[in-house]
């Protein structure tokens, strides 16, 4: 089979899966408990999608209007968290649930694991001097 097979079925049987989540949370929890979850789980993928998805979403708008899908690859986070709002806001208890890991590996992506990371080391003046490289010179090709 081939994978658009498998998105189709997959797709199919989340109703049935999600359906068959949200009766043992309400046989372990109850109805009360379980009525509370989906609607907290849904208030905070309205707030993940006002607060970051926002900005994101113009940006998709404008991306998808120039027919260019290599500029939403550029910003990979951002598309995790808006796809993680928008799992949060259905709802179902295995969507929250891969909402959250979505928006845990945006997370991970965005934060440097160690300063420094980032490639920028920031130096008080007294610190540097200016080197000249005469490999850079000959690249310039004018002369100087």
């Amino acid at each position: 089979m081939n994978v658009a097979k498998w998105l189709l079925i997959a797709l199919l049987a989340l109703p049935l899966a999600e359906l068959a989540v949200l009766i043992a949370v309400v046989v372990t929890l109850g109805l009360l408990w379980a009525v509370v979850l989906q609607a907290a789980s849904s208030l905070a993928g309205l707030l993940v999608l006002r607060h970051a998805g926002g900005t994101h979403v113009s940006r998709v708008r404008s991306a998808l209007g120039q027919g260019s899908i290599t500029a939403l690859t550029a910003d990979g986070s951002g598309s995790l968290t808006l796809l993680a709002g928008i799992l949060l806001l259905i709802p179902g208890f295995i969507t929250d649930v891969i909402g959250v890991l979505l928006l845990v590996g945006a997370a991970l992506r965005r934060a440097p694991t160690r300063p420094g990371e980032d490639g920028v080391i920031d130096l008080a003046p007294e610190q540097w001097r200016r080197v000249d490289d005469p490999a850079l010179d000959d690249r310039r090709g004018d002369g100087r």
